[in-house]
């Protein structure tokens, strides 16, 4: 069976075989490309292949050691509602060169975006969760009430059991995971984590945020910022069904949590941190941890003091592996610009962050850490010269240039 549909000119076709949509090679001038033993790559380049602009970058290694870059393709402009497709390319050389693009989720016509990709560690499938609304409303719109239930913003989840080559047309779980009182709703975005400790193990948590309707009788629109608030939702069977875990409810103004980011620890508990949404509390970041696999908070969303460099913006956290192995936090670096890309790195668990490394003074925006092995991390970001969305740059970095000389030393000193 197939479906016309269109690619980044507009016309694509997508097969679909048995329930599988078929990811379809899309047009696009050259592909990226560095030398052996690259440092850095650039998968999206904006303007490129018939889109206006590449936006909210999500990045996975697979089971069989393939990078995933997954972004947002926007054909009409760089806002964010429209015509908007999920779009991916792969690299089997740990970000150096690229495969050709492919629509995973197309938009026709309307919005589809936030990806927040995972794979799921007991059988090696791509999970992939995404967010919809109709392409002619606006967020405002949607915070407001001012959209019909199928205007408004939906979830949905794709699986991929070959790598990422081929994914399954989106399957709406809207009703699972949004309750009737919420208007927003956004998937991460950025990468979400499976769980491999405790009693949750092979859980698979994706952190999300939503808004909520006003009380009756308030004279708010709903389009505060106050209204924002963090969750998280979970599958505790590869995807294929998903509950809501913890809520954050507080709606009070001084800590808005908006999009999110997790990171599981290496004594299992979960650590969040979330982008503040113009709230009134002294900081852009926020965080809190989960000891139950998301399904509670230990504590309400405070503000990291540590990250008083960050913009208001999304950012991503990348735990290492090893007792004693660095958490990491990816964002711009001037507190009033989205401007010098920047890596952080904690040895207690998000507690306190130093900075480790600015990777460049460029504009830049969203970003995703993602594993390479137990020597590299890869960086997965917006940034450009005259503005933050020009292109989506990977950066290959040496967990040894993240440690310090210092804290290497420390690390490799014996117990005891």
């Amino acid at each position: 069976m197939t479906l016309l549909s269109r690619t980044f000119s507009r016309t694509f076709l997508v097969t679909l075989v048995t329930a599988v949509l078929v990811t379809s090679p899309l047009a696009m001038a050259g592909n990226a490309s560095a030398d052996p033993g690259c440092t850095s790559s650039v998968p999206y380049r904006s303007g490129e292949g018939g889109y206006d602009t590449y936006r909210i970058p999500a990045t996975i290694t697979t089971a069989r050691g393939t990078v995933l870059a997954f972004a947002e393709g926007r054909h009409d402009g760089a806002g964010d509602t429209g015509d908007i497709d999920v779009v991916l390319r792969r690299s089997t050389d740990g970000g150096c060169t690229w495969g050709p693009p492919a629509v995973v989720a197309p938009g026709e016509g309307d919005t589809r975006g936030n990806p927040a990709p995972v794979v799921d560690p007991h059988t090696g499938a791509i999970v992939l969760v995404t967010s919809y609304n109709s392409g002619d409303v606006t967020e405002a719109q949607i915070m407001r009430g001012e959209a019909t239930p199928a205007e408004s913003r939906r979830v949905f989840v794709q699986r991929s059991l070959d790598d990422g080559r081929h994914f399954t047309s989106p399957r709406d779980i809207t009703t699972q995971v949004k309750p009737p009182n919420w208007r927003w709703y956004a998937t991460g975005p950025g990468h979400a984590i499976a769980l491999r400790r405790g009693p949750h193990a092979g859980r698979l948590v994706v952190p999300s945020n939503h808004s909520v309707a006003p009380a009756p009788g308030s004279a708010d629109t709903g389009q505060e910022p106050k209204y924002y608030g963090a969750h998280a939702i979970y599958s505790d069977d590869g995807g294929r069904t998903w509950q809501l875990g913890f809520v954050d409810d507080s709606y009070d103004g001084e800590s808005n949590a908006n999009e999110s980011t997790a990171a599981e620890l290496p004594d299992g508990r979960l650590y969040f941190n979330s982008r503040d949404q113009h709230g009134t509390s002294a900081g852009n970041r926020l965080d809190s941890v989960s000891s139950d696999g998301a399904e509670t908070l230990d504590r309400p969303y405070s503000v990291q003091p540590t990250l008083n460099e960050v913009p208001v913006v999304e950012g991503s956290v990348l735990q290492l592996p090893g007792n004693k192995a660095l958490l990491l936090f990816s964002g711009p670096s001037v507190p009033t610009a989205r401007q010098s890309m920047a890596v952080w790195r904690s040895t207690d668990g998000g507690a306190t962050f130093t900075k480790a490394l600015t990777l460049s003074r460029q504009r830049a925006a969203y970003s995703d850490l993602v594993p390479l092995g137990r020597r590299a991390v890869g960086i997965l970001y917006e940034t450009g010269e005259t503005g933050p969305y020009e292109t989506i740059e990977f950066r290959r970095l040496p967990v040894a240039e993240l440690q310090g000389a210092q804290l290497q030393g420390a690390l490799r000193a014996p117990a005891g």
